[in-house]
């Protein structure tokens, strides 16, 4: 019977001790010490009689206590389950319910939102609240620690199962569960990445309930890197945290680089990023004007886009060399990912040639959890395809062209009309309603909402925006509205959204 691989944190608390694994203001913590809470928070969770393969929402701001959490739940066995910390107490309770939580682990600052709806939380055993005083029928954090113990609770392999959700067509989130990775190819991506062992020194740029920072910075302590702390975003403090820490790292969505290479010039004076080796964009295309003003004004040499999904993992890379000679490519395939440019009947497209695009790779989700929609696929499963259209070049560059959804990506996040407009049409004086992005210099797509009155009512947008308002996160919110008789649509009743968008974005080659 061949054993399990030693844990990776304990494996970097044996061998560096005193360096820090996780950093957040002025606090450092070594990764023995991280390792001890760690390890006493997986085994105060056992205590509590919490066993590995149940589900963990975590909710809160990027702190220390989210990174503990996370490997404290690899280390139980647990299923872990970012939730989104902007959600309405509705939709977090939607999410804790469909992804069967037993535990919900979340900041004070969050913590208001989980009791409102604690009585209708039903699956849920155990809730736990970090950063502040827990409430009635909560824990205290310190308090499972507390129950732990300074030992390891036992190798159980090098990556943590994970059950991200992302909404679907139905407008309802979907959880991507994925309970096993392929070594060989993280390994290759982080070779792709120039990523170096024992020498990082990552700054979580975005939030860690996106599948994307939360992979960079788990990956960056799989190497014995260390962690800074963002717990929320700003501009200035990112490029003083990158000189002062001497940042090797990060994985940023394009409107948090916008936001940084548009501060003041005296403000990125000041900045020093000679130490920067792999500045990671991605969660929504990278818009070639940008990459030029990133490399004019931060450095040249470090800036990757990377290509892929919370579904089906890291498919391509565009490396330094290539950001200025292949303008709107996200890159070439890397280790064995492969990819396949699909047509409506089915058959492979030539070089240049746009169609769905279909990948076969070995970090693909195991499925959508509780839901029988699930990815395209083609040749029993091998390859899937998360809806988006592409095509190759003849050096096999792949360039994203559009979606065949209607997803919309403002600011590297996912939204998804569908769910708005599940909203917008329960209001008493709405007959019909399309939401999409329309574009948005600072956001890349910004929500649209165009909205038809019943017959006999009238829509005052005052009162419908404020009843949005009520029941969507802030970043589903339409920033703007408008008021039409009617609503284009086919014979046979399908809504012609097409033409309604297609008003906003004539003039642009691009439309993701």
């Amino acid at each position: 019977m061949s054993s399990a691989p030693p844990d990776p944190l304990a494996v970097q608390a044996q061998l560096q001790p005193e360096r820090p694994a996780v950093v957040e203001g002025d606090v450092a913590v070594g990764y023995a010490e991280f390792n001890r809470r760690v390890n006493r928070l997986a085994s105060g969770l056992a205590a509590l009689g919490l066993r590995a393969g149940e589900r963990a929402v975590w909710c809160g701001p990027n702190s220390t206590e989210v990174m503990t959490f996370i490997h404290g739940a690899r280390k139980a066995g647990l299923i872990s389950v970012p939730l989104a910390y902007r959600f309405t107490p509705d939709e977090m309770q939607y999410v804790i319910d469909n992804s069967d939580a037993a535990l919900v682990v979340v900041d004070a600052e969050q913590a208001p939102k989980v009791a409102e709806v604690h009585d209708r939380l039903s699956k849920v055993r155990e809730i736990v609240v970090f950063r502040g005083e827990p409430f009635v029928g909560a824990r205290a954090w310190d308090d499972v620690l507390a129950l732990g113990s300074d030992d390891d609770p036992g190798p159980v392999g090098d990556v943590g199962s994970t059950m991200i959700y992302t909404s679907g067509t139905t407008g309802k989130p979907k959880g991507a569960l994925r309970t096993q990775t392929d070594p060989a190819l993280v390994l290759a991506l982080l070779q792709e990445i120039r990523l170096v062992p024992g020498q990082e020194v990552h700054v979580t740029t975005g939030p860690l309930y996106h599948s994307g920072p939360l992979a960079w910075a788990v990956l960056a302590h799989a190497l014995g890197g260390t962690v800074v702390i963002m717990r929320k975003f700003d501009a200035a403090e990112w490029v003083r945290l990158v000189t002062h820490h001497r940042v090797t790292s990060t994985f940023s969505a394009p409107t948090q680089l916008k936001r940084i290479v548009s501060l003041p010039d005296d403000v990125l004076a000041k900045g020093d990023f000679s130490s920067m080796r792999s500045l990671v964009a991605n969660a929504a295309p990278v818009p070639y004007a940008l990459k030029q003003e990133v490399i004019a004004k931060l450095g040249d040499g470090f800036l990757f886009e990377v290509y892929g999904s919370t579904e089906l993992g890291v498919d391509t890379v565009l490396p330094p060399e290539d950001q200025l000679r292949k303008p709107g490519s996200c890159g070439k395939p890397y280790g064995g990912v492969e990819l396949k440019i699909v047509g409506d009947d089915g058959e492979a497209l030539p070089a240049g040639e746009p169609g769905e695009l279909f990948i076969r790779t070995t970090l693909a989700m195991d499925g959508y959890h509780r839901t029988d929609e699930q990815l395209t696929e083609l040749q029993h499963g091998e390859w899937k395809s998360v809806g988006d259209v592409a095509y190759l070049d003849d050096e096999g560059y792949l360039y994203i062209c559009d979606r065949k959804k209607d997803m919309i990506i403002s600011g590297g996040v996912n939204i998804y009309p569908a769910e708005i407009e599940a909203v917008l049409h329960a209001h008493p004086d709405v007959m019909d309603v399309a939401v999409f992005g329309v574009p948005s210099d600072e956001w890349g797509e910004s929500v649209h909402a165009v909205v038809q009155p019943k017959v006999g009512h009238t829509i005052d947008l005052g009162v419908l925006e404020a009843y949005a308002n009520e029941r969507l996160a802030g970043f589903k919110r339409p920033r703007t509205w408008e008021v039409r008789d009617e609503l284009p649509r086919t014979e046979s009743g399908k809504l012609l959204k097409r033409v309604l968008r297609d008003e906003h974005w004539q003039g642009r080659t691009s439309r993701v």
